[in-house]
């Protein structure tokens, strides 16, 4: 993944109302109902279809390390779904999506101006349909490339421009080097 996908993640996160399953055979009973069987769980986490059984009747406690975090991955990303797509809806919607960032930020400018690329530690608040945009290219498997020109796309016209009230002649804004971001809507 990238690092605008898992700042989307982080978000989707940071919506659930209730904790994930903690212990082993909770979380692999989890696997097995959403999957529909034993056979794709085990698929998915690499073992062998026994082994799911085992934990889904406690039989095997303790995973190994490896299997621990492939479980706890596999859950996470299925855990409440519906919380998910209608904290989606509503950023989409109407919220928009909060940016915060540290990147070196480059753009194209008129000559005679200065366009070097420089770092800058940015908190920004973009649109609702900045926010669409990021779930559509998220949904269809984009790039992190193409997902960071939405972001920047979004810094244009908000930051840089100030919705139309400055820098108008400003005409690409690129994000080059990402030292973190955290995506919040």
């Amino acid at each position: 993944m990238g690092i605008i996908e898992d700042g989307l993640e982080r978000a989707d996160r940071e919506a659930f109302t209730r904790p994930i399953p903690k212990s082993a055979g909770a979380q692999m009973r989890y696997l097995v109902k959403q999957l529909k069987g034993t056979r794709a769980a085990a698929e998915l986490l690499g073992v062998s279809q026994r082994t799911v059984e085992r934990y889904v009747k406690d039989q095997i406690r303790r995973p190994r390390a490896d299997l621990a975090q492939r479980m706890a991955d596999a859950v996470r990303e299925r855990w409440q779904p519906q919380v998910r797509k209608r904290r989606q809806q509503q950023a989409a919607t109407t919220g928009g999506i909060t940016v915060e960032t540290r990147a070196r930020f480059g753009y194209t400018a008129p000559i005679g101006t200065t366009d070097d690329g420089r770092f800058r530690r940015l908190t920004v608040h973009l649109p609702p349909a900045y926010a669409q945009r990021l779930f559509d290219a998220r949904d269809t498997g984009a790039s992190d490339q193409q997902m960071r020109g939405i972001i920047a796309d979004g810094f244009k016209e908000i930051y840089f421009q100030d919705g139309g009230a400055r820098a108008l002649d400003l005409s690409d804004v690129a994000i080059t080097d990402i030292d973190y971001l955290d995506l919040d809507y």
